[in-house]
């Protein structure tokens, strides 16, 4: 045993369990944790945020993008709640994350004292794992609970931390229990549900894949899987980059992020595998298809769409039990004609990437990005408009890695999220897409990314306006009211804030940004990077329904919707008409 201050021993526990940095902000219920962090600064790196909700946003975005432990503290009272925007985006997307939050000394605490609250309760339903410490010695005890918690059922484990306990000498002296952190799900399907899954993928006309975060770390797995069954694959937003995004048989996402050949398949489908995910908006796909649903969680199984078969297991060993099967499925006339539509779509995205004559169109900015971008970098992506352009135009079809604020869908997660990526993966460039209205919320942090030397590079899509809420206005026949931001000069703010900042308003100031660009992170560039991009503000294509099928919607309804966002029925023609040319029907 060594003796030491509770603090740090707190903080040696962190080190056991490979945590590298933690970030949060000083106050005087937590200094003594903060002393801890500065006496084993040499093996934990203490990142100073602006704001708390930052700090918590980045350890989500942490997990995220490792699957390792993201780690935050707040002081009590102010310091405490600015935590639960980040916290509720971890428990919401079932990542590991531990909070640490200060308390007011145990002899003043329930007197109504200075910052005094009743911390426990608040966090009751963020948190899987919810302790407030009583005595010094149980510190270093607690705190691997906690994170043994986190990391076993996936969430937000907190630890709440009385300022006069970790001050207090103790005997510390490390857990010898191995730090097992892997979820040891049974690896054993029950091979009649192979024998009915095989069963019904033979019976179907028209399978679909739906794969879901679960299946993160098997897209080999799921790529085989795809092949030899020949059936197209769609995935839920988070999980971007579980196949990859140049292989013939991806096929997009479904709903207001989605794509075309999504949409479509959606409608043709007959059964769809419904692996590793709680999909929400499943709730709105068509009512007459069957669907398999592979899940660890039977509280997920049924819980956003009604299923015809439901298998508690873990989808990549069931994807392993399906392909030792050695069955397959012919490459038919339903998988060709959803690779000719997939690729019809990009084909048009493409299109409006070489077109700014009507301003510069946000497809132009992420496929410059996917020009500089590497093998291994991480995007952060922020809530709004942007997660389109970000689903639809970014690479994921080597190692890159893929965070979005999923199910909570918090504004403000791009800038976090951007520097999250360059602490976690240190060794490739980091990027954060922002609408202007999310990076308003967080701009203040460019700060703590220059103070550490992160040279993430920052996308800005600037409209002035919140264009997300703009569409759902007018959707709704609402009057325009409170969707409008007034502009601000993000470059500017950049360079004040210690940052480089470029501001581009056509394909041709891209170009010469993007050339900058990639001459300064050649030469080591250690400074954050904002490009302000002024874009084209009228509204993304509405993927959440595509009314370009004459026969399912009429002539009248297809060329509305076909002049409204500039798409031409000739070289866009629908997957029922692909279909149907195959003399493939439903």
């Amino acid at each position: 045993m060594t003796k030491m201050m509770a603090g740090q021993a707190l903080v040696k526990v962190l080190e056991d369990w490979d945590v590298d940095h933690i970030y949060g902000i000083p106050g005087g219920s937590i200094n003594h944790t903060v002393e801890g962090l500065y006496l084993e600064q040499d093996k934990v790196k203490y990142i100073q945020v602006r704001h708390e909700e930052v700090g918590a946003i980045a350890a989500s975005a942490d997990a995220k993008f490792t699957g390792k432990i993201g780690v935050a503290f707040g002081s009590a009272g102010p310091g405490a709640t600015h935590l639960f925007n980040g916290l509720y985006d971890a428990k919401m997307d079932h990542v590991p994350v531990l909070a640490i939050v200060g308390q007011v000394p145990q002899p003043t605490m329930n007197t109504n004292f200075f910052q005094e609250m009743d911390e426990t309760p608040m966090f009751e339903d963020v948190s899987v794992y919810n302790r407030t410490v009583t005595t010094a010695e149980q510190i270093p005890y607690v705190i691997n609970e906690a994170i043994r918690e986190a990391y076993r059922q996936s969430g937000v484990a907190v630890v709440i931390l009385p300022e006069d306990l970790t001050t207090k000498e103790i005997d510390y002296e490390p857990a010898k229990t191995p730090k097992v952190v892997a979820n040891n799900y049974s690896q054993t399907v029950d091979p009649k549900a192979i024998k009915d899954s095989l069963k019904m993928i033979k019976e179907a006309k028209h399978p679909l894949i739906y794969a879901g975060r679960g299946l993160l770390g098997a897209r080999d797995e799921l790529t085989k899987f795809s092949e030899q069954f020949n059936i197209p694959v769609m995935n839920t937003v988070p999980a971007t980059g579980v196949i990859s995004t140049d292989h013939p048989n991806f096929i997009g996402t479904f709903g207001r992020l989605g794509a075309k050949s999504g949409f479509e398949a959606l409608q043709h489908t007959d059964l769809i595998l419904f692996l590793a995910s709680e999909f929400p908006f499943a709730q709105f796909w068509p009512k007459d298809v069957k669907i398999i649903q592979v899940n660890t969680n039977a509280f997920d199984i049924g819980k956003t769409v009604d299923v015809d078969y439901a298998i508690i297991a873990d989808a990549k060993a069931y994807l392993n039990d399906m392909i030792a099967t050695g069955e397959t499925r012919p490459a038919d006339t339903w998988l060709k004609a959803n690779q000719e539509n997939k690729a019809n779509w990009d084909k048009w995205l493409d299109e409006q990437a070489e077109d700014d004559s009507r301003g510069l169109n946000p497809e132009a900015v992420t496929k410059k990005i996917a020009e500089l971008a590497g093998p291994n970098d991480t995007y952060a992506v922020d809530t709004g408009n942007v997660s389109e352009w970000g689903v639809r135009g970014l690479p994921m079809n080597k190692n890159q890695r893929f965070a979005i604020s999923g199910l909570f869908a918090t504004m403000g997660f791009g800038l976090p999220g951007g520097m999250a990526g360059a602490l976690s993966v240190p060794d490739a460039q980091a990027w954060s897409l922002s609408g202007d209205g999310g990076f308003a919320m967080v701009a203040p942090d460019i700060i703590t990314e220059a103070r550490y030397e992160l040279p993430v590079i920052n996308v800005v899509f600037s409209n002035s306006r919140f264009g997300f809420i703009y569409y759902e206005q007018a959707e709704s026949k609402q009057h325009f009211y409170g969707v409008d931001l007034t502009d601000a000069d993000w470059a500017k703010v950049a360079e004040g804030l210690g940052g480089i900042g470029f501001t581009v308003k056509n394909k041709a100031d891209l170009d010469e940004v993007f050339a900058k660009v990639k001459d300064l992170q050649a030469k080591g560039n250690k400074k954050p990077i904002v490009i302000n991009a002024y874009i084209n503000p009228d509204d993304p294509i509405a993927t959440a329904f595509m009314p370009l099928d004459e026969k399912l919607y009429g002539a009248d309804t297809v060329k509305a919707y076909s002049e409204k966002y500039h798409i031409d029925p000739k070289t866009q023609p629908s997957l029922g008409e692909l279909l149907r040319a195959q003399g493939d029907e439903r």
